[in-house]
């Protein structure tokens, strides 16, 4: 073993932009020229990095476990997953999200529909955590009260979107804030203060761009059309305000820091239960809701579109993308590619400001080529933690950074479990919304030319930094 350890040696530059490269043309050309699933692409990409593994002396049941152990770091995200998709079906079948977008109708007035979508994404997923179950819920609600006032769904989505990571990312409940709180060895209290200051001014620019451009459309609603609508939802679905008590029952659960996926799951239960009491639904109807796509014929085709969607059978194509991406990830580990990175980073990074633009960087690409969220949290934190300390800066700039660069941009890449969900979940595809994910685009900008200027920006204190020598 020890001869074997010998002989093993890390990946050329070269052999990196290769390899690399090759991963990139194999994604592109499969989503975009030959509309073949990114599943394939990801799985030919295992064997691609297992080769120059082998190539640099690596045994193959040594890559097969590292791919295995990158896997098993996100179980918890696919179990996740499959319980939102249960959710997603029985809410629909139970009449849930059909009654809120009727009432939400009655209530949002088109000048402010951008801004009000804004605001209630970021408390739904402030207050449970997760902005994977915000977007399957008041996600949901608010593409459907959207084309029914005419704004583009893309610019809905943006406003989603900018709404879910925001609260996602300030959550103390959020997995990804303890993931890169943990992984950059810094408190969850004061990673949120760290990213607090930013985000705030950051969402204030963003809300006064969704005001802006939401009054745009404030002239081109139909009431007509707003009518046509809400009949069709009636004549669908028992509109009824009891919708709203298993939304505030999870909402509840979750901002008490009850795990996610039994809760999620438990809300997929009530979903069942509703479409069962007041949707007069036969109950083995009731659970094929839970599994399959809800079906809808009411005659328009966007509410078709809206509402035939949810089941853990929608969820499997981004669970493969998942398992696929977190086992090329841990490849990437395996092999050396991130450690030559890493050192090829580190002498490049002379200031605050190119240590930072280098870490958000290093996080999007992460999410990039590892596909996963859960990837990037947990590889920048290991690729850039020398450093913050090389250049005596606090570590809460380090896991400030890797969210921003993470979670922030996990939603951009099409074929990462973020943009698969997130175009599923919301009816757009990932390069339509992408442009309107304002508060990702601002936080990020805000972040790169504070610490270029010098400001928002924690050292070391001198005592500490003296003890630790």
């Amino acid at each position: 073993m020890q001869n074997q350890q010998n002989h093993i040696r890390l990946p050329g530059m070269a052999q990196v932009f290769a390899c690399l490269a090759i991963f990139l043309a194999l994604a592109f050309s499969f989503t975009s020229v030959l509309d073949l699933p990114i599943q394939l692409a990801l799985f030919i990409a295992w064997f691609v990095i297992m080769g120059l593994g082998i190539k640099l002396g690596h045994d193959y049941k040594s890559l097969e476990q590292a791919a295995v152990d990158g896997v098993a770091k996100g179980m918890g995200a696919i179990l996740i997953l499959v319980s939102v998709g249960a959710l997603v079906g029985t809410w629909i079948a139970g009449g849930i999200v059909p009654s809120i977008i009727y009432f939400g109708l009655k209530v949002i007035h088109p000048s402010i529909f951008l801004l009000a979508t804004l605001i209630i994404c970021s408390l739904t997923s402030l207050a449970t955590g997760t902005s994977w179950g915000s977007a399957a819920t008041a996600g949901i609600a608010m593409m459907g009260i959207g084309h029914s006032l005419g704004v583009p769904a893309p610019l809905v989505a943006g406003a989603v979107l900018s709404g879910v990571y925001f609260g996602d990312k300030l959550s103390p409940l959020s997995d990804s804030v303890v993931l890169a709180s943990t992984m950059s060895n810094v408190d969850v209290v004061e990673h949120i203060k760290g990213m607090l200051p930013i985000s705030l001014l950051s969402y204030v620019i963003t809300a006064v761009l969704f005001t802006v451009v939401g009054m745009q459309y404030s002239g081109n609603v139909s009431l007509e059309q707003v009518n046509l609508v809400m009949e069709a939802l009636d004549n669908q679905f028992n509109i009824t305000p009891l919708a709203i008590v298993p939304v505030v029952l999870v909402l509840g659960l979750l901002a008490n820091r009850k795990p996610a996926f039994p809760v999620i799951s438990f809300g997929a239960l009530l979903g069942l239960i509703w479409a069962i009491a007041f949707q007069g639904m036969d109950p083995v109807k009731a659970m094929h809701s839970a599994y399959s796509p809800f079906a809808i014929t009411s005659g328009i085709d966007f509410i078709d579109n809206i509402l035939g969607r949810g089941g853990m059978e929608s969820m499997l194509g981004s669970v493969a993308v998942i398992i696929f991406g977190l086992g090329f990830g841990g490849l990437l580990e395996k092999v050396g590619i991130l450690e030559v990175i890493a050192s090829a980073f580190e002498k490049r990074i002379n200031s605050v400001g190119s240590l930072t633009s280098h870490t958000i960087a290093t996080a999007f690409l992460a999410n990039v080529f590892g596909s996963a969220m859960y990837v990037s949290l947990i590889l920048t934190p290991k690729i850039m933690a020398k450093n913050y300390d090389r250049l005596g800066l606090a570590r809460k700039n380090l896991s400030r950074n890797a969210e921003f660069g993470g979670t922030l941009t996990c939603g951009m890449v099409p074929w990462s479990d973020n943009g698969i969900f997130m175009a599923g979940v919301l009816g757009v595809a990932t390069l339509d919304y992408l442009p309107y994910m304002w508060l990702s685009f601002t936080c990020i900008i805000v972040t790169i030319t504070l610490a270029y200027m010098g400001k928002a920006v924690n050292r070391i204190p001198l005592v500490a930094a003296a003890s630790s020598r």
